[in-house]
């Protein structure tokens, strides 16, 4: 089993291998973390692991999306995350390869960065300028049906993307526009169905591609159903955008 210490960057949200994560960082420890990754003379190396939070909170100012202007960070590289931030964590997150990391006048960033490999986390240092963690690679296992099941799933996901939206057939992507590796589809589908942060670990976290596929056919066909019976919904137009991890 592979393993590695890497920068350890917390988020609540859940990032899956293949998915770009567009990311704006203001705050001291993880501006140290990005300065510290531009040395790096490989963009290729520029590797961190974000995991999904699962107890503390995010400081507002370090998060997609703009910051909270009235919000006093905390200080250090744990601030927010408790004596022992390793139970403050998911134990599964996803190494991101940062393919673009931009310095701002102000020494914020703005950083794209992509999910490549599954990690368990196995212990957090806290003693430097920013967060570390030691992590091992999870593999990912196809599993029994996996091609099945993932023809399953995208059918049973256009028909909740139609559903949500209201969308006629023709709005949605081509057949041949849709992935066929069932790992993608796993991927893919997690990271965009609309669900919450709990139910998105716990995909990441699945045991195999078709154990994924599985939770996802059940979670959709729930979906869809509830739609089904409602008259309208908020944010349908999430749907017709293109997915990122915001």
């Amino acid at each position: 089993m592979t393993t590695a210490s890497l920068p350890l960057f917390p988020l609540n949200a859940v990032l899956f291998p293949g998915l770009v994560l567009p990311l704006n960082v203001f705050e001291e420890r993880y501006r140290a973390m990005m300065r510290e990754l531009l040395k790096t003379d490989d963009p290729e190396a520029r590797r961190f692991v974000v995991v999904a939070i699962r107890d503390g909170h995010e400081v507002a100012v370090t998060s997609p999306g703009m910051p909270d202007p009235t919000s006093v960070p905390e200080r250090g590289p744990s601030a927010g995350f408790g004596d022992a931030p390793l139970d403050s964590f998911h134990s599964v997150g996803c190494v991101a390869d940062a393919a673009t990391i931009r310095e701002r006048p102000d020494g914020s960033f703005e950083v794209v960065a992509t999910g490549t490999t599954r990690v368990r986390l196995l212990s957090v240092d806290a003693s430097g300028p920013y967060l570390t963690a030691q992590v091992e690679e999870v593999p990912e296992e196809s599993g029994e049906g996996a091609e099945a099941l993932a023809e399953g799933v995208l059918r049973a996901f256009r028909t909740y993307q139609q559903r949500l939206a209201g969308a006629s057939e023709r709005t949605l992507p081509d057949d041949e526009e849709l992935p066929g590796e069932p790992p993608v589809v796993s991927y893919l589908v997690a990271a965009a169905a609309m669900l919450d942060v709990p139910a998105k670990q716990q995909l990441l976290e699945a045991t195999d591609t078709a154990s994924r596929l599985r939770q996802e056919l059940k979670l959709l066909r729930a979906e869809t159903a509830v739609i089904r019976k409602l008259p309208s919904l908020p944010a349908t137009d999430l749907t017709t955008t293109p997915t990122n991890l915001n």
